[in-house]
C-alpha cells in the first residue's frame, strides 16, 4: 500500500514541480485538472469511509475545489483562453486513474488512510506546483491572481488532511 501510494506521489510531483514553463492555457488545464482531481476523490470517500472526519474533510475538498474550478472557468471564458491538455495534465489524470483504482480496492480503515496520505502527498505537490511552477510561469496577471489567491486555501487543505492523518494513526 505504501509503495503504491509512494508510486503515485513519485509520478505526481514530477509532473507538477518539473514542468517545462506551461503557457497560460496549459496552467488553466492543469488547475481544473487538479481541482478536478481532487473533487472526484472527494466524492469516493464520500461514498466509501465510515469515518465522519474523512467524510467532513472529503465534502471540503469537493466544496473548495469546485468552488476554485468554477473561478478558473469564468475567468478562462472573460479572458479568452481556451485551457490546453498538456503532458502535466495528462499525468495528472494518469496518477489520479492510479490512485483511484488503488481505493476502490479499500475499505474501512485502510480506504480511510490511504485517501488521507493521498490528499497530504497530493496537497503538498500541487503546492510545490504553484510555488515553482503555476505563479512563476502565469503571463496573465488575473490568472496568477487567482493561482496566487487560492494558495492559502491549498495550504490549510494540507494541514486540516496532516491532522486528519495523525488522528487516524492513533
Amino acid at each position: 500500500m505504501k509503495l503504491k501510494l509512494g508510486l503515485t506521489v513519485l509520478l505526481l510531483a514530477p509532473a507538477l514541480a518539473l514542468a517545462q514553463k506551461p503557457s497560460d492555457p496549459q496552467i488553466a488545464h492543469i488547475v481544473v485538472t487538479a481541482n478536478q482531481i481532487d473533487v472526484d476523490a472527494g466524492k469516493l470517500a464520500k461514498s466509501k469511509s465510515k469515518n465522519k472526519d474523512v467524510q467532513a474533510f472529503a465534502q471540503q475538498m469537493i466544496t473548495d475545489h469546485t468552488a476554485v474550478n468554477k473561478q478558473a472557468g469564468a475567468l478562462a471564458k472573460k479572458l479568452g483562453v481556451k485551457p490546453e491538455d498538456n503532458d502535466t495534465s495528462k499525468s495528472l489524470k494518469k496518477g489520479a486513474s492510479e490512485n483511484t483504482a488503488n481505493l476502490k480496492k479499500l475499505s474501512s480503515a485502510a480506504f480511510d488512510k490511504a485517501y488521507v496520505d493521498h490528499e497530504v502527498a497530493y496537497h503538498q505537490a500541487v503546492l510545490d506546483a504553484i510555488d515553482k511552477v503555476l505563479v512563476p510561469s502565469a503571463q496573465n496577471p488575473e490568472l496568477k491572481d487567482l493561482i496566487v489567491k487560492v494558495r492559502p486555501a491549498i495550504a490549510a487543505h494540507l494541514e486540516h488532511a496532516k491532522h486528519l492523518q495523525a488522528s487516524l494513526g492513533k
